[in-house]
């Protein structure tokens, strides 16, 4: 059985295999290195406070994730594939109550960037 996501090394190991999978992803990737040229040293340790944030109120960050996404070249099949690695990484290393918690509030923030982009109808979800 696996452990549930209890602590900020687990929100860490989650953030470094998600981004590991990112990272040779052929969606993915290019967006992330070609395009946006992420400086991993300094997006993991935000990532690492955000998803925190997200899931334990930790307020570790401060910040507006949506902003940096605006200019990025996605469609809805980036954020489908966001989603879905995102929620296989998770099942790959956790399961219990944040576990799934974490896969909702994924799911819900794709849904929300994907709204403010233009790229699906409110109505549609």
């Amino acid at each position: 059985m696996k452990k549930d996501i209890e602590n900020e090394g687990d929100i860490k190991q989650l953030v470094d295999t998600f981004y590991d999978h990112v990272n040779t992803d052929e969606l993915l990737g290019p967006v992330f290195n070609d395009f946006a040229k992420i400086d991993w040293d300094h997006h993991l340790p935000v990532m690492y406070n955000f998803w925190s944030t997200v899931l334990f109120g930790s307020m570790a960050y401060k910040g507006q994730p949506f902003p940096k996404h605006m200019r990025l070249p996605v469609s809805r099949d980036h954020f489908s594939q966001w989603v879905s690695l995102f929620t296989s990484t998770v099942d790959e290393l956790f399961e219990g109550a944040n576990a799934k918690e974490i896969k909702q509030k994924a799911t819900s923030i794709a849904q929300v960037f994907q709204m403010r982009l233009g790229l699906i109808d409110y109505q549609a979800i």
